[in-house]
């Protein structure tokens, strides 16, 4: 079935339909672009939530930031983020699938659905003229007949008058005659007019509005299928993305699972533990002797009073209660000593890397400064003197803090730890030596003085307890181990790991006879017990 057959006589019901079609379409798309904004503005309030929330520009100095509660809230968080980006990729893709497609694909229904109707109000303009001049002819007819019907009764009456001559009576018949073959002429104009119109009224509704309204209907028929895949996608956009949504979801589970009240127990006892001794007990003053002895006894001199005692010892008692704000120092003496010996080690980790970025800084100058001076097209060499200078004066600096914090961190109590900052050794001329695969070095004629502070510590290692080794690693390539602290080893040769690599290239090692140094991690395969 279809519109042309059943619906011939309904042309303002399918004009009125397909408008009412392709106004549904644009209220879809109206529909589309405000959960559109939705979205982005959930997406938006999410990221600003995390946004607000997430401390990560302070969490160098966050002392809570190792702790696996606070990082999976930073996870939490970051997750969210991730989420909202989510939402934003699903209001994105709504308007780019729906709301962009279907607005174009309704400016080319509406361009069609006019085209058609432009089509049909042709058809009705020709089938009007048509008419008009089929009722044209008609009237004429009508009216000639008429005329001819009179001029036959005035003949026909001049012709029975006795006083009407011979003259008069054939003038009215030839006017007759004349009056009824013009009305035959009129009589032969209305009935081709009449065929005419009869055969374009057929046409008409028999084949161009037909046609007209199949047309509509299949127009009608493709928006209604194109505004169903609409809502479909509408659907399928979000399910799209469900997956990476779920991972988000799960991200966020994960990181409640990842939670370790005992790890996060350790941390605050790691972070915070002051390296003090707890308080003794304190000592019986026996006053009741003092009364008894001379008046020589020194005793009496400097009597001490309870109150004098009480105060010596105040601050033994009170201090877990009262603890006054300390003056903070350069060497962070105001700190517990686990505290102060853990800011230390980050301080010389700090200037270890500055002073390794000055030393790559300056050998970098010195090659550019040779560069110009064999080609003095490229520059001038002169003008990187003052560069130069100025990271020799760096670098001398850095020298000196770094030989400052490692006596301050050797007066700590540090055994061995000072190593760890020696990755690198810088000579006087401020190049630095890296050991390559083979062992070799580039320079050991000029120890730098602070070394010296490494054989303060060498003894200190037997007298350790042996720590149990977590793990072992095989060597993949020779290493001299000639600098203090370190340990020899051959490619192939398994050491036991009893310390891990803190994130400056090296690992402490023991071998089977006992002999504990550090080597490079890169030179090594290492495996971890679990």
């Amino acid at each position: 079935m279809d519109w042309g057959t059943e619906l011939w006589d309904q042309y303002d019901i399918i004009e009125k339909h397909t408008q009412s079609g392709l106004e549904l379409v644009e209220k879809y798309v109206k529909f589309v672009k405000e959960r559109t904004e939705i979205e982005q503005s959930y997406a938006k309030q999410l990221r600003n939530l995390s946004k607000k929330y997430n401390q990560k520009r302070s969490s160098k100095d966050e002392p809570d930031c190792r702790l696996s509660s606070y990082q999976s809230f930073l996870d939490i968080l970051n997750e969210m983020n991730d989420y909202a980006g989510q939402r934003e990729l699903i209001a994105e893709n709504m308007i780019m699938n729906i709301c962009i497609d279907l607005t174009k694909y309704l400016q080319e229904l509406k361009q069609e659905r006019k085209s058609y109707l432009l089509e049909a109000k042709k058809a009705q303009q020709s089938l009007e003229s048509t008419y008009k001049q089929l009722d044209s002819s008609k009237k004429r007819f009508e009216r000639e007949w008429r005329e001819a019907e009179r001029a036959a009764q005035n003949a026909e009456k001049t012709d029975q008058d006795i006083n009407a001559t011979k003259a008069d009576v054939e003038k009215a018949k030839q006017q007759a005659h004349m009056r009824a073959r013009v009305a035959e002429e009129c009589k032969n104009d209305y009935a081709a007019h009449l065929q005419k119109y009869n055969k374009e009224q057929s046409q008409f509704y028999f084949n161009d509005m037909p046609i007209i309204f199949n047309k509509l209907q299949g127009l009608d028929e493709r928006r209604i299928q194109k505004l169903a895949q609409g809502y479909m996608l509408f659907s399928d956009t979000e399910k799209h993305v469900m997956p990476i949504i779920g991972k988000c979801l799960e991200g966020i589970t994960k990181a409640g699972t990842n939670v370790n009240e005992k790890n996060d127990t350790m941390v605050i006892i790691e972070q915070n533990k002051s390296g003090f001794e707890r308080p003794g007990d304190l000592e019986f003053e026996d006053y009741s002797q003092g009364i008894n002895r001379a008046s020589s006894d020194s005793s009496l001199s400097t009597p001490k009073g309870p109150i004098d005692l009480l105060g010596k010892n105040r601050s033994k008692n009170f201090w877990l209660f009262k603890r006054s704000k300390p003056t903070v120092t350069e060497d962070f003496g105001h700190l517990p000593p686990e505290q102060r010996r853990k800011r230390l080690q980050q301080k010389l980790e700090e200037i270890s890397k500055e002073l390794q970025k000055e030393a790559d800084q300056s050998e970098a100058l010195g090659k550019m400064k040779d560069v110009y001076e064999k080609n003095p097209q490229m520059g001038d060499p002169a003008s990187l003197a003052t560069q130069i200078s100025q990271t020799s004066q760096n670098i001398e600096r850095l020298k000196g803090e770094l030989n400052k914090y490692e006596t301050w961190l050797s007066e700590a109590g540090v055994r061995g730890e000072t190593l760890r900052y020696r990755a690198h050794a810088i000579n006087n001329n401020g190049a630095h030596e890296v050991l390559s695969p083979d062992g070799a070095h580039s320079d050991e004629s000029t120890p730098d003085s602070s070394q010296a502070i490494y054989a303060e510590f060498d003894d200190d290692f037997e007298d350790e307890e042996p720590v149990t080794p977590i793990g072992k690693c095989t060597a993949m390539y020779n290493f001299p181990g000639a600098s203090e602290g370190t340990i020899a080893m051959e490619e192939g040769e398994e050491l036991a790991v009893v310390e891990e690599d803190k994130g400056d290239g090296w690992t402490r090692v023991r071998r089977h006879n006992g002999d504990e140094g550090y080597i490079p991690t890169s030179y090594v395969a290492i495996t971890l017990n679990k």
